[in-house]
């Protein structure tokens, strides 16, 4: 990746974890985000272990070698369950450019769920019909063996989003802007589903070729998550925030 596209997808990256701390998407000092900087995908920037996403800045985004076991000997080396979740996703999946995880509120209680299927009842929830999918198996925290068969769940690079049973939601995208929007709107679906329940009154889910079209719209829809990051960037830089610096 030349130097100046690396700086803006550093810059994206840290704008990213900025804003999801000022949602409260984030949880104490875990969850994690990465984003891939080679083709293969293998070398990738993620967050630095025990910082919060409010204080992330460019420079305190670590690379690291998804092919590297020495990792996590390193000074400075990521959290290890960022590095075994994220390792095992940039290794076997090169299309997963920028890889998203967090506990956050609506996303984690669908994830708590016996039936934690996102269904399409409005235009958000669309967005990701026949588009994620669920880890049934939780086994623990994301080491080792347990990272490895959650990546396993997203080969197709048609699938954009895991609920992760019993743990949180992990999105995908190819950029930064992608995976962020997608993060973004998966929150906002499931807060819309839950309330939805809370209601006790049925559901008004949309015909699966309804909510197909509605899916490819989403795909299709020009420029909209490009602009949305754009448009965080702008605020933070009129607050004078020092994410860039």
């Amino acid at each position: 990746m030349p130097d100046n596209t690396q700086a803006q997808a550093r810059s994206d990256l840290a704008a990213a974890f900025r804003w999801t701390a000022r949602l409260n998407m984030h949880e104490s000092v875990a969850n994690h985000f990465s984003l891939a900087l080679d083709e293969a995908g293998h070398r990738f920037l993620i967050n630095p272990n025990g910082r919060h996403f409010s204080r992330i800045g460019v420079r305190d985004l670590i690379e690291i070698d998804a092919h590297d076991p020495k990792t996590l000997e390193r000074p400075d080396a990521p959290d290890p369950t960022a590095w075994g979740l994220h390792g095992a996703v940039h290794r076997a999946c090169p299309h997963a450019r920028c890889v998203m995880h967090v506990h956050s509120i609506h996303a984690t209680v669908l994830a708590a769920l016996a039936d934690s299927r996102l269904p399409a009842i409005d235009q958000n929830s669309a967005m990701f019909f026949d588009r994620h999918v669920i880890d049934e198996r939780y086994g623990g925290m994301a080491l080792g063996e347990e990272a490895e068969r959650c990546v396993g769940l997203l080969a197709d690079p048609k699938i954009i989003a895991m609920v992760m049973g019993n743990h949180g939601v992990l999105v995908v995208g190819a950029s930064v802007a992608e995976a962020f929007h997608r993060l973004y709107y998966f929150e906002r679906a499931a807060e819309t589903y839950v309330r939805a329940l809370q209601t006790g009154r049925p559901l008004r889910v949309m015909p699966d070729a309804v909510a197909e079209k509605t899916a490819r719209e989403w795909e299709d829809y020009p420029g909209f998550a490009e602009a949305h990051l754009r448009e965080i960037k702008a605020i933070l830089r009129e607050e004078g925030s020092d994410f860039e610096g």
